[in-house]
């Protein structure tokens, strides 16, 4: 009889554990499904400015607007995908300079993309925002839409592409959609989309991407009569979770009055810099550097003893130098909009480049 109850009281017992491990499980799924994952990349450099990448997790600081967060993934990312968009301006301000980007990029793509896992896309801008090439893992078919820069714009072929991103319903500004997002620009003199392509890169190419993701523009930084302004620019970048690298060139007509409209085109009062007088240049400079400080891209200027080759070398550097980060903010709710992270390396002298933060996600 003793031995019949024991036998009856394990087959209880094994029941209800087995029914509590089906609810842990439950449980377990319910909570990775419904907690948000923000991922964080960063590159370190010392006081020397030499790249560091012998950390470890017990080696950063973590806050989200000014409250410690807790690292839960740590890693070096030298080996995930990679997306690359080269976005170039093509305005008269940068001709005299398109032949070295041409080769400079042909040669960055040969040493960067891996065709195995890599894609890129190619962006040009001048008067109209136009996608040459769509992300490809094709170096061929890159280079030849890198040929394509030096043509005259109506020799190019456009390739745009829709998306729900930008006002009024526009699109990458392709040729014969005078109503889209460049067309509108035809005919009103010497124009510069710098801020609808890097929307229109961040929104229609990176956001739904995953892994690794940069833009690497190359202008002079100011922007004549895009639809967006610069601040909108920037939250697009950020939303999409993308680094901008900035390659600065001071064109032929940086010291020239500038005679176009204000910073953010047709909504340029919105932007972060004050509306400009008729007489006054933006400052190119100062706006690459702010767009690179708040994506967690870096900022680099042409010069005669650092050539756009040398540029792009330290950018491959620093892409395949990444620490990927992930922490779950202690306020799980979308709410509050853009939210402050600050990052820091404990060793003494060591200097983070990262993202200043980051839109919770609503999905």
């Amino acid at each position: 009889m003793g031995c019949i109850v024991s036998r009856r009281a394990f087959l209880a017992a094994a029941t209800a554990a087995l029914a509590r491990a089906q609810n842990l499980a439950k449980d377990a799924n319910t909570f990775s499904t419904d907690v948000k994952v923000v991922s964080v990349l960063a590159m370190v450099r010392d006081k020397q400015g030499k790249i560091v990448t012998n950390l470890t997790k017990d080696d950063f600081d973590l806050s989200e607007d000014g409250r410690p967060q807790t690292i839960k993934y740590f890693s070096r990312e030298t080996d995930l995908p990679l997306t690359l968009g080269l976005l170039v301006d093509t305005s008269g301000s940068q001709r005299q300079v398109l032949g070295e980007e041409r080769s400079a990029s042909r040669e960055f793509i040969e040493k960067v993309l891996r065709e195995d896992r890599d894609q890129t896309f190619l962006i040009h801008f001048d008067k109209d925002t136009e996608l040459l090439q769509d992300l490809t893992a094709s170096r061929a078919k890159l280079e030849k839409a890198i040929d394509l820069l030096e043509l005259p714009p109506d020799q190019r072929p456009q390739l745009s592409r829709r998306g729900s991103g930008y006002p009024e319903g526009g699109n990458a500004g392709g040729a014969g959609d005078p109503g889209g997002r460049g067309g509108g620009a035809r005919g009103r003199g010497a124009r510069t989309t710098l801020y609808d392509a890097i929307l229109l890169a961040s929104d229609e190419l990176m956001r739904k991407r995953q892994g690794r993701k940069a833009l690497v523009v190359l202008t002079d930084g100011v922007d004549r009569g895009s639809k967006v302004p610069l601040t909108e620019a920037i939250e697009s970048a950020q939303k999409a979770d993308t680094l901008v690298y900035s390659v600065y060139f001071a064109g032929q007509f940086q010291q020239q009055p500038f005679s176009g409209g204000g910073l953010g085109g047709r909504r340029g009062g919105r932007g972060r810099f004050p509306q400009q007088t008729q007489r006054e240049r933006p400052d190119g400079r100062k706006i690459l550097e702010q767009i690179s400080r708040e994506t967690g891209g870096g900022f680099f200027e042409v010069t005669k003893k650092l050539p756009i080759d040398q540029i792009y070398t330290r950018i491959e550097e620093e892409l395949r130098s990444q620490y990927s980060l992930g922490f779950t903010s202690d306020k799980q709710d979308s709410s509050g909009g853009f939210r402050r992270i600050a990052l820091t390396a404990k060793p003494k002298g060591m200097i983070v480049q990262t993202r200043q933060g980051y839109y919770p996600s609503t999905s």
